[in-house]
């Protein structure tokens, strides 16, 4: 039976006012919005409103009543083409359009398909899934909510799926948590977070599209706060709680954080929003969930970034090894902001101070703000989210890893889209401008046979295999020693300028690199991965190290993405280049500098695969000789699978 009174003691307001208007209990709304040097006033920011641009036209979207694409189409996949996804109902991109584009469908054959489901890595028996949803520890599980389709392989028919582990490796799945069933979440239940509170009871915040698509914030709580499991959950009655405030479009207001508590005890959420170009993250005070007021001011803004989703906001600690709880502030903490760029569908953060008394953050270096800085993955990695897993005193972060295929190949297989393996974050105190990622402790526990490589001297322009039985399902750390003398010999020459997205890829010969590991590779190189490091020095003398993953050889199929990703790691001083790769059939997670760089990549060979898969050094520099000392780990399986009897 679901607790009638599930949250905190109510404010004086009864809250028995039908929000379909406004939200309850809150001072007359100023949007006053302070971007950037408080150069734009009230006047100007309405100015702004008055101007903002309509919605972007897509082709060739053929939607249903709810905003998606009627299952009909996705009988022959064959004969499906790309089409955009997500866009026409208020929310980014979701297909794999611009991958796909008109190059003709590769014959995959089963064999293909079925290799390409990871093993470890959470994903749904099937259909489409993409945003994590309220990652919560609740008496002896680890839960994770999910933005699902249960009806096909694409984007459409959103809903909430379920699933709880005891480790956050081997997970259950449980019926449905959520559905698209009122007039306010009628076109889609979509991002959502948890806050636990004082007394230990669990309240959700997600975002429903209401019968006009209309974005609306919404209140959900377990109907039975004693069960472990939470499978049944209760939609408060007079939901919603918030609608979009005057001068935010109805399809620019989403995806609600985990609550913090004030220095006045209030509870404190953030959601994403944009006026014009300029990405916003809102703030609203409550007592109770139910009735809110909206802060005058911004937590943030940054002008070019366009529409922020999945805000996230959380504290970190500048000098213990610990995750903190989401309401912790004070003397050594710095606060984190992340925005997911629903332009480039890339996950932005930056680390600076927060303010409680007005509810405003800033940046310690605006040069790297969110939007413009750096990226917690550089390669497909999207909505993330993360938790206080106040178990192991941590914080978890998870990521939604989409496809690179076609759409068609993702119907003929019947799936799509993975999560990362969650990883822990932590500020790096040695950079003070990065955040450090890693894979959570549990992973370790699927390590079978392992090999060690020591001291493995690799020559300018050589490959060397590694003699691993089976090359699938991975997890290899490897750390580089490089030619001191050839360091201080090199002169600054033009590829001082590299970029790893731009470059050649593993393929382009420098001075001081590339160098790393061949993963995915067939015994003759025709598909291969290169995850590496490619040196640099500029005429000052200076070195610069980017961390890269080159997808351009890595299928003989037509119909995948096959670009370049990574970006500049910092090296300070004494450290040796390091590495960690997660293998895991079509996904290759890669870890550079103790996880100062972290790029994610999909891949989908034709020929390494199963027993063909191989793994190599390789140091493709002219100038430079490595030496290499690795570990290596075949990985069992996760088998996930239903919770029994339910």
């Amino acid at each position: 039976m679901a607790d009638i009174n599930p949250l905190l003691p109510v404010s004086s307001s009864d809250g028995s006012s039908n929000l379909t208007g406004q939200a309850t209990c809150r001072r007359p709304i100023k949007v006053v919005v302070s971007i950037f040097f408080g150069l734009l006033t009230v006047g100007l920011f309405a100015a702004l409103l008055i101007r903002n641009n309509g919605p972007v036209d897509y082709v060739d979207v053929h939607e249903n009543e709810r905003g998606s694409l009627a299952s009909t189409a996705f009988e022959k996949a064959e004969n499906l083409k790309p089409v955009s996804r997500g866009p026409a109902a208020g929310v980014s991109e979701k297909s794999n359009w611009a991958f796909g584009g008109d190059l003709p469908d590769y014959p995959w054959n089963n064999s293909m398909l079925s290799w390409q489901r990871t093993a470890f890595h959470f994903q749904p028996e099937k259909n489409w899934m993409n945003d994590p949803n309220g990652p919560l520890f609740y008496k002896g599980w680890y839960h994770f909510f999910y933005q699902y389709n249960p009806n096909a392989p694409v984007w459409g028919d959103i809903v909430w799926g379920h699933a709880v582990s005891k480790d956050l490796i081997h997970w259950l799945h449980l019926p449905l948590a959520m559905v698209a069933d009122q007039w306010y979440d009628k076109n889609g239940v979509w991002t959502g977070s948890a806050t636990i509170l004082h007394d230990g009871k669990i309240v959700m915040l997600y975002t429903g599209s209401t019968t006009e698509g209309v974005q609306v914030q919404n209140l959900a709580y377990p109907a039975d706060q004693y069960d472990p499991l939470l499978v049944h959950w209760v939609k408060y009655p007079r939901n919603p709680v918030l609608v979009p405030p005057p001068g935010i479009g109805p399809n620019d207001f989403r995806d609600p954080t985990t609550a913090w508590l004030t220095s006045e005890g209030k509870w404190r959420i953030t959601i994403g929003s944009k006026i014009n170009k300029t990405g916003i993250a809102l703030v609203y005070d409550t007592k109770d969930f139910i009735n809110y007021e909206m802060l005058d001011g911004l937590l943030h803004a940054v002008p070019g970034t366009g529409m922020w989703e999945c805000v996230d906001f959380f504290p970190v600690s500048e000098t213990e090894n610990n995750g903190l709880e989401t309401s912790i502030n004070g003397h050594g903490i710095k606060h984190v902001v992340k925005a997911s760029l629903d332009d480039d569908r890339h996950d932005y953060y930056a680390i600076g101070t927060y303010n409680d008394r007005n509810g405003t953050w800033i940046p310690d270096r605006p040069n790297i703000d969110v939007g413009i800085g750096l990226r917690y993955d550089y390669g497909i990695y999207y909505a993330a989210k993360t938790f206080y897993d106040q178990n192991k005193k941590r914080r978890v972060l998870w990521g939604w890893i989409g496809e690179s295929d076609s759409e068609a190949a993702d119907v003929k297989k019947g799936w799509a889209s993975v999560q990362s393996i969650p990883r822990t974050i932590l500020f790096d105190k040695k950079t003070g401008t990065h955040l450090l990622q890693w894979p959570v402790e549990e992973i370790d526990s699927l390590r079978l046979k392992g090999k060690e490589f020591n001291q493995v001297r690799i020559q300018a322009g050589s490959v060397v295999p590694l003699d691993i039985d089976s090359a699938t399902q991975l997890d290899i750390i490897a750390e580089f020693k490089i030619d001191s003398d050839a360091l201080d010999k090199a002169t600054g020459s033009s590829d001082a300028s590299f970029d790893c997205v731009t470059s050649g890829g593993a393929a382009e010969r420098g001075a001081l690199g590339p160098f790393g590991l061949l993963v995915l590779a067939d015994e003759r190189l025709s598909e291969q991965t290169p995850v590496y490091f490619y040196m640099t020095k500029g005429s000052d003398g200076n070195l610069k190290t980017f961390f890269c993953s080159d997808q351009s050889q890595s299928s003989k199929a037509s119909d995948v993405d096959k670009h370049i990703y990574g970006s500049l790691v910092p090296v300070l001083r004494g450290e040796n280049l390091s590495i960690r790769i997660l293998v895991d059939h079509s996904i290759i997670e890669s870890f550079g500098q103790g996880g100062r760089t972290v790029i994610t990549s999909r891949v989908y060979p034709t020929k390494a695969i199963h027993g063909a898969a191989k793994v190599f050094l390789f140091n493709n520099a002219t100038e430079l000789n490595v030496t290499a000392s690795l570990k290596t780990w075949q990985m069992n399986s996760a088998f996930i699978q239903p919770y029994p009897n339910l």
